[in-house]
This record gives C-alpha cells, structure tokens and sequence, in this order.
C-alpha cells in the first residue's frame, strides 16, 4: 500500500514543478542575480528588466523537452551575467541592419561564453537552436538568399567559430546561402573575434569593423569618449562571466530534477499545447527590450541633425502602381464577416481585460468633460459644504458656487498600424482587437477615431520592380515596391458600421513589406485636412522600415532616413501630436514621445495610458507626471 505524506485535501503538486524551479534556480546561479523573477508562459521567451519569461513546459515531457527548457534560461542567463547595456548601446550602429546583425553576434558572443566552459550549457544552447529553427519550417528548403536573414547568418557564423559547434541542421541553409559571401569580404575580422571574446567593449569595435568589411559601415562614429574610459573597464566583462562551480553545482540539481521529470511524465495527462515560440530564425531580441528600460525614461531628446527644410533625398520610381484602399474594397462582405468571427475567437479572453482598461480610459475622460465648480464666490449658488463655517463663526459670510464649463476641445485622433509580415500572428491579431475597443471607446466620449493601416501588394518589389527592370535597371531608383494603405476605418464612419473591416488584417497574405515614412506622411497629411482643433497620430510597429527590392538597389538606411526626417518634421513642425508604440521593438530611438512593450497583450495598456495622458496634460495645461505602462517604461 502505498503512503504519502500529502495531508487531506492537499492538491499534488504538478510533475514539472521541481524542474521549473530548479532551471529557475540555474538561471539566477549563471547570471549572479537573485533577484531575477522567473515566470512560465505559454508565449515567445523574453527577458525585460529582471523579469525572465520561459516557455511552460508541456506535460508530456521528453528529454528534448528539458533540454530547449534549459537552453532558454541558459541563454537569457548568460546575457544577464555577461552583457552591459550600457556598452552595447554606445556602441550599437543606428543603421537598422547593421543594428540587427550587431544583436545578434552580441548574443552569440554571451552563448559562447557559456558554451565553452559548460559543456552542458553547451548542449542546452544548441537544442534550444535547433528548437527555434525547426518550429517554423520556413528554412529548411529555401533557395534564394533574399528568404535567408543575413543576421542569423552572420551570428550562427560567428558561434561556429567561437565554440567549434556547426549550425543547427534547420538553420543549415541559411548559413550556406550566406557563407560564401560572408567569408570572401569578411573572413579575417571573423576570425579576430574569438581573442575579444571576453571583452564586451573590444568585441564590439571587432564587430563594427565586421560590418565595414560586408559594406554595412553605420553613418554614426563611434564615440570619441569611449577610448579614454576603455582601459577603465575592461575588466567589467570579466566580473560579469558567471561562476563556473556555482552553475555546474546548479546544473547538477538540474539535471537530477530533470530525470525525475522524466520517470514520472509517463503519468501526465497527454493533449497540452506546447509554448509558443519566437517565429523561426529570430533571436530573442533581449538586447532591445532591456536597452529601452533607459531609453525611454524620459522624452528622447531633439535630433541634433540639422533640419532638412525639403527632406532627404528620397523619390520613388513609379508610383503609378500604389494604391489606397478601403477594406472592405479588399474582399467581399461575406469574408469581411468570417474574417472578423475569427478575429473575435482568437483573443475572447482578452476582450475583458482590454475593455476593462477602455472603461477605465472613458471615465478618465468623460471626467474630463463634466462640468466643474467655483467655489468662495460672493454670489452664486449657496454652497453648503461651507455652512459649517457660519455656524462655528456666525461672523463668517456665507460662501457661494457656480457651473463652470471645463476646457475640452473637438479631438481626431488616427491610430496607424503597422501591417508588415513580422506583425503576422499574435501582434497583429492583438492590434487589431485594441484598436476596435479603443475606437469604440473614445467614440463614446465624443473623440473621433480613424483607422488606418500600412504594407505593400507585393513582396519583392511588384510591378515598380517590373518597370525598373524594363527600363534598363537605372541606378538609384529610390523606393521600389508597390504601397498599399488601407483604411479600416474613417473618422467620421461610426464605430458599428467599420467594425468588421478590422477582421482584414486576419487574412493570409495581407501582411508583407513595411515602409513607414511614407505611411506616416499619408496619416499625416489626412490629419492636418481635418476640422477638429486637436489632433493625435499613434503609431503602432513592431520595427523598422523593410523592403527588400527598396533596399537591394539604394543605400541600406534609405528607408530610414526618409522615416526619421518624416518624424522631425511632424515633431517640430506640425500640430499634430505624434506618439509611437513599439511591439518588441525600440522605437524611442526614432520617436520622441514613446513607449516599448514586450508582449503583444500589453497593448491595450500602453495604447489607453498614452491616450489619457495626452488629454490629462491638455486638461491641465503641463505634462503629467510620467507613470509607468504595462511592459514598457517612459
């Protein structure tokens, strides 16, 4: 007969609590941080701040399971107690390619760090690898190297030759479509990495001089003061590598726990859903969430650039073939309607909590606009509050009120979302949903909403494509694809009526290219073509402008330039007011009144908190006091 110690009516702790603990245990023991919060999701891994967000683990657990388990906090581990924020910030190209290959041998770096002197970790990271590369099935068969990301190409190179382990058999092809290139123009910087390997700050002057030699050399020089301080610290990376015998003695918990997950899996209920991952290919992009914690403590401050009264240089080369659209012009009713049924299903449980936070909003705002008071006036209405004072003192005049009412002016405001193919999934699905609830909302209170969404009809430039090869391939054609902006909703189309075009943004294919100079200037300039007195634009993103036949033809930061000056002049120049919400991504260093946020869910409270702060600092004529929002600090 068998005895348990549990007492009666205790609940038997769940199969894989132990081993959640002790990777969480691991973690805190490789990073040299006991104050790390360890969460379990089923969501993408992420590390923001002192918070590291792991994948639950599934109830069926097998050996593999365990082992992509423990690659995640390995990995998140050793970026906590082997990178500087501050260093690779400084030393961080703004060049939005540049910069993406730049993170990503940045984390290559703190993976081999671990890789060499644990060879358990070792094992776990490359799992981990192969885990994330095989989940989206999207690389194993390409062919062409425009489907291959240069930056997985580059960091998965560089591991290679840190700790001698081959590419993941999943990610194989990228490297091979890539390596060619990469060896002939910069073989020897690659191979002086590994004796900077544990100086943060040399690694990077090692990795800025691996871009020069692929021709990706950022516009941005590298800070003069960085010299004087490095001899300073540059033992700050070596304080930083984790404790060897400390993590192996945590490893060995792990690794007993981890065999007693696997002696009792068998009794686990089958059917769970694994953890959502990060699409594949993509490197957790923790040095992005964890650089914005200080980016955007405070409005980033005025470019320094002088201003460029007519622009940078930037034309496109036959815009003939863009087109601006209604949603519903895009597909018939009948899927317009299954469109947004789908819509609805995917995020019911997130309805509540994002209506919770749009009430929360109305009220701040119908606050706004109720009548307010007068008060110890001479004449008015008597004001019996104040009676109590004639009565304890009979010499006390009686005090009297009046209605006033408060300032609350006619507002428009366009919410842009960005509907790019990294968007695809759980981004925009959330976007979409917020942005219903939001317009629903505010129309409530009175303030005009328009929906608007940004990509391209075609991938790899369309028929603008097609006309430039006809025409002889003409050097510097500017901007080569075909613009699709949508609108979901007018501002003055009721709420009821647009509700399903929101649906669109479910539909496969819709989502691919993303330049967003362009689209921030149509919202603009439809904005400034409206009556009402205040105008607000916020735009929702997950990252910088991308289009690949754009970029394959003109300077790497065409895109870019174009957006950034198209943001100065609207926050210098322009009534309208411009904030920016960015879904993963850093957008603080494009915008000036901004917020970063993690996860797709935080949406709803960035989006209402930005919105109320706008109208409370209107209201009452300054800023507000900054408060944090979900996921993201300002």
């Amino acid at each position: 007969m068998a005895i348990s110690n549990r007492k009666a009516g205790e609940r038997r702790e769940p199969i894989a609590e132990p081993l959640k603990r002790s990777v969480a245990g691991c973690l805190r023991a490789i990073a040299k941080r006991s104050e790390i919060e360890v969460v379990y999701a089923s969501d993408r891994p992420a590390l923001t701040g002192d918070k590291a967000r792991l994948p639950e683990p599934p109830r069926k657990l097998t050996p593999e399971d365990v082992a992509i388990l423990r690659g995640n906090a390995d990995s998140m581990a050793l970026r906590l107690g082997c990178h500087d924020v501050a260093v690779h910030r400084r030393l961080a190209p703004e060049n939005a390619g540049a910069r993406a290959v730049f993170d990503a041998v940045e984390q290559a770096r703190v993976e081999a760090i671990g890789s060499r002197r644990m060879a358990g970790v070792a094992s776990n990271l490359t799992a981990m690898l192969e885990d994330r590369y095989h989940r989206g099935g999207k690389y194993e068969d390409i062919t062409d190297r425009a489907d291959a990301p240069m930056e997985d190409a580059v960091a998965l190179m560089v591991r290679e030759r840190l700790t001698g382990e081959a590419p993941p058999k999943a990610a194989r092809k990228i490297v091979e479509l890539w390596r060619s290139h990469i060896e002939e123009k910069a073989g020897p910087s690659l191979d002086g990495l590994i004796g900077n390997l544990e100086n943060q700050r040399s690694f990077a002057r090692s990795v800025r001089e691996l871009l020069s030699s692929l021709d990706m050399a950022d516009e941005t020089p590298l800070d003069p003061e960085d010299d004087d301080n490095e001899d300073e610290n540059e033992g700050q990376d070596d304080e930083q590598t984790p404790s060897e015998g400390e993590a192996e003695e945590q490893s060995q918990g792990d690794k007993s726990e981890m065999e007693t997950s696997e002696e009792a899996s068998d009794e686990l209920q089958d059917g769970a859903t694994e953890a959502a991952d990060a699409p594949s290919g993509e490197l957790p992009d923790e040095s992005e969430n964890a650089e914005s914690e200080e980016a955007s403590e405070a409005k980033r401050p005025p470019n320094n650039r002088p201003v460029e009264p007519r622009g940078p240089e930037y034309k496109v080369f036959n815009p003939r073939f863009d087109e601006m659209i209604d949603a519903e012009d895009l597909c018939d009713a009948e899927e317009l309607a299954r469109l947004r049924t789908y819509l609805d299903k995917q995020l019911a449980h997130l309805q509540g909590v994002v209506g919770r936070l749009a009430n929360r909003l109305q009220r701040r705002l119908l606050a706004q606009q109720n009548r307010a008071w007068e008060f110890d006036l001479e004449e008015g209405q008597l004001d019996p509050a104040r009676l109590v004072r004639v009565m304890t003192d009979p010499f006390q005049p009686l005090s009297f009120k009046r209605e006033k009412d408060t300032n609350f002016r006619d507002t428009v405001v366009t919410l842009l979302l960005d509907n790019s193919g990294s968007m695809r999934g759980r981004p925009i699905t959330v976007a979409a949903t917020c942005a219903d609830i939001l317009a629903r909302t505010l129309e409530r209170c009175g303030v005009k909403v328009e929906i608007l969404g940004f990509t391209t009809r075609a991938w790899k430039g369309g028929q603008s494509r097609e006309a430039w090869l006809a025409a002889g391939k003409p050097n510097a054609p500017g901007r080569l694809n075909d613009l699709r902006h949508i609108v979901y909703k007018s501002a003055d189309a009721p709420w009821r009526r647009a509700r399903k075009n929101l649906g669109l943004m479910m539909r496969e294919g819709l989502l691919k290219e993303n330049i967003d100079g362009e689209a921030l200037d149509w919202a603009h300039k439809r904005l400034l073509a409206r009556p009402e007195q205040r105008k607000i634009l916020m735009v929702i993103s997950d990252g910088a402008p991308v289009d690949d036949s754009t970029l394959s033809v003109n300077p790497g930061n065409y895109l870019e330039r174009h957006l950034r000056w198209m943001i100065e002049d609207i926050e210098t120049r322009s009534p309208v007011e411009l904030l920016a919400i960015g879904i993963g991504h850093d957008v603080t260093r494009y915008y000036r009144r901004a917020v970063t946020i993690i996860d797709a869910e935080e949406l709803g409270g960035a989006m209402t908190e930005k919105l109320a702060e706008l109208f409370e600092e209107d209201a009452g004529g300054g800023a507000v006091p900054r408060r944090k929002v979900a996921g993201g600090r300002r």
